[in-house]
């Protein structure tokens, strides 16, 4: 029979404390600026000096010109902070998905692979439900066992399954899907089915950080919903 077990998203495993990344040199980015404002004021000079004294230079165009270097100059700095902060924040991030390889964790989808006569699985509910339905299919899409898992609290929930079908068969091995349905009052309930899997390895992308599931497949760590 399947078992239910209700629980948050606050019982999610602490990762790290936040990581500060390795700073990255602005050397270049310093020298870039300081070259853009030498050579500024070396043409503002050679302007002022080469003027027409019956026409001079207006006050107000030189302070603007000069405003205009300022502003450049603050985005060049703003753009070097950026770029520390964010391979501050990939490191960080680098560190805390390869600090869960061997751990459970849940993402979206209805892939339930039995394994010694166990899986598990879960699904996350928008809101409170008091009636909740299981309904597991073999890989040909028939359906094997049906439960009622009673009524669940918003948020998620998970669920254990034997392996056996509704006639109380043990079935082999293998990979299952599974649907979960919710009402409230006899209306529907938005609910999305979530896999449960063991992260075996970790790899880089260039999208991310990509989580190795073994039989559930690869899923991108941004995707974890919670990890176990």
């Amino acid at each position: 029979m399947a078992s239910v077990n209700n629980t948050t998203s606050t019982n999610s495993a602490d990762l790290f404390a936040k990581i500060g990344g390795s700073s990255s040199s602005s050397t270049s980015t310093t020298s870039a600026t300081a070259d853009m404002e030498n050579r500024f004021l070396t043409l503002l000079m050679t302007q002022i000096k080469n003027q027409d004294p019956l026409n001079p230079m207006d006050n107000a165009a030189v302070t603007t010109q000069l405003a205009q270097l300022n502003t450049v100059n603050g985005i060049e700095k703003l753009n070097a902070t950026l770029g520390q902060l964010l391979a501050g924040y990939n490191e960080a991030q680098g560190m805390q998905a390869a600090g869960i390889i061997g751990k459970n964790v849940m993402v979206a989808g209805n892939t339930l692979p039995l394994s010694s006569g166990k899986a598990y699985g879960g699904a996350s509910l928008d809101s409170a439900a008091d009636k909740v339905t299981l309904t597991i299919k073999d890989a040909s899409g028939k359906v094997v066992q049906t439960q009622d898992l009673g009524a669940n609290e918003a948020g998620i929930m998970y669920f254990s399954w034997d392996g056996k079908d509704s006639a109380g068969t043990q079935l082999a091995d293998g990979k299952y899907t599974f649907a979960i349905s919710a009402t409230a009052g006899g209306k529907e309930v938005t609910s999305t089915a979530m896999k449960i899997g063991t992260v075996s390895a970790v790899t880089r992308s260039k999208d991310g950080f990509i989580l190795d599931l073994g039989a559930l497949g690869d899923v991108a760590f941004k995707d974890v919903q919670q990890i176990l």
